[in-house]
């Protein structure tokens, strides 16, 4: 049961690896979609991501060593004939029990088949609210990606298949994702589906400490994922052109890691309506001052602004004190929400409030509604 079980164990760790990395964006997109966080839906996610990785080890993984592979004169081969697996299954299994029938291997690799892809029917059917006809459908054609991948070797990274592709694996997989598309209201009963979130999306909700945390933190992935990316394009495009890499400390590298990723997520938000930052517009707040908002560019000078200023000059003078002070500025920005009513240190500096960008949206709409009879 060894080579059953373990990729169960590179699921978990994978899946809790790749859902750490995407974690940030999730929230963010379940905010922007339904309005609020749900826990019952960001639990469902990580779910997902450890079923996805365990889906990829089971039919895929392990990756035999190229010079090991041993390929016939035709190539790769493909098991064309459906239901063979009766036959296997009658031929291994000739004189044996019941017992022994149920326990063969030839039995159970095709009730694994199918129960490999129940959770593909369920989360299909429950968690992405699609109807049964589709969730057994998607079935199929992962299930289908899935045979073409190994009949391909890898597409064309290995000289032939290093996995029999098989029509019945096919057959079986479907079978398992309607099976769980059928179960599924039972087994994710508790699941909020998304068109009764959806319903909801544009109820304002109260400014707490951790939704404006959660803006911050969006704010800083963001910052972090746009310097990388940034950085990355460049250097791959001198590659590209045949140049030598710079060094680490390269003012370019430097400026399109923090200059140019503060500019996007701080300062234009502030130009463009309500003045919220990304992570702000994220999780529907924005600031709010109580004559004008000439003062957008300075709030996000005050934190978002200066930290992205200090990272800039510490990474281009490691030597100094910019490094620590960055990392006091930090500590000083998330600190101050809760000791603030959720106003942050760019708030108090500024005078701003900070509200829910629905039911200012809502204001607006009234005043503008209310003309003289």
């Amino acid at each position: 049961m060894g080579e059953w079980v373990w990729p169960a164990y590179v699921g978990v760790l994978g899946g809790v690896i790749l859902f750490g990395v995407f974690m940030v964006p999730i929230v963010a997109v379940q905010y922007r979609m339904y309005g609020r966080f749900t826990w019952r839906r960001f639990l469902g996610a990580a779910g997902l991501s450890v079923y996805g990785v365990a889906l990829v080890a089971y039919t895929l993984l392990p990756l035999p060593d190229p010079n090991l592979l041993k390929c016939g004169p035709h190539g790769s081969t493909f098991q064309a004939i459906p239901f063979q697996f009766l036959d296997d299954i009658q031929r291994e299994t000739s004189g044996l029990g019941i017992t022994g029938t149920l326990t063969s291997r030839a039995t159970l690799q095709v009730v694994f088949n199918v129960v490999l892809f129940i959770p593909w029917g369920i989360i299909a059917r429950r968690y992405l609210s699609w109807n049964i006809a589709v969730s057994t459908l998607s079935g199929a054609l992962a299930s289908g990606l899935i045979e073409a991948t190994q009949f391909t070797g890898l597409w064309g990274l290995y000289g032939c298949a290093y996995r029999l592709a098989d029509i019945d694996d096919l057959i079986t997989n479907t079978l398992g994702a309607l099976i769980g598309a059928l179960i599924a209201p039972l087994v994710l009963w508790f699941m909020p589906q998304r068109r009764e979130l959806r319903a909801a999306r544009n109820q304002s909700r109260p400014v707490t400490v951790w939704r404006r945390w959660l803006g911050m933190v969006i704010d800083y992935v963001a910052l972090a994922f746009l310097g990388f990316a940034f950085v990355v394009t460049y250097r791959v495009g001198l590659l590209a052109l045949g140049a030598d890499l710079p060094g680490a400390d390269d003012a370019t590298s430097l400026v399109l890691m923090h200059l140019v990723p503060g500019f996007l997520v701080f300062y234009l938000p502030a130009l463009v309506g309500s003045g919220a930052s990304l992570g702000q517009r994220a999780v529907w707040l924005q600031p709010q001052w109580p004559t004008t908002r000439r003062r957008a560019l300075l709030r996000a000078s005050a934190t978002g602004g200066l930290y992205v200023v200090l990272s800039f000059l510490g990474a281009l003078l490691p030597t100094t004190a910019f490094g620590p002070l960055t990392g006091l500025l930090l500590l000083a920005a998330f600190v101050a929400v809760p000791l603030t009513k959720s106003r942050g240190l760019s708030g108090v500096l500024t005078g701003a409030q900070m509200v829910d960008s629905r039911e200012s949206a809502r204001r607006r709409l009234a005043g503008s509604g209310a003309g003289p009879a």
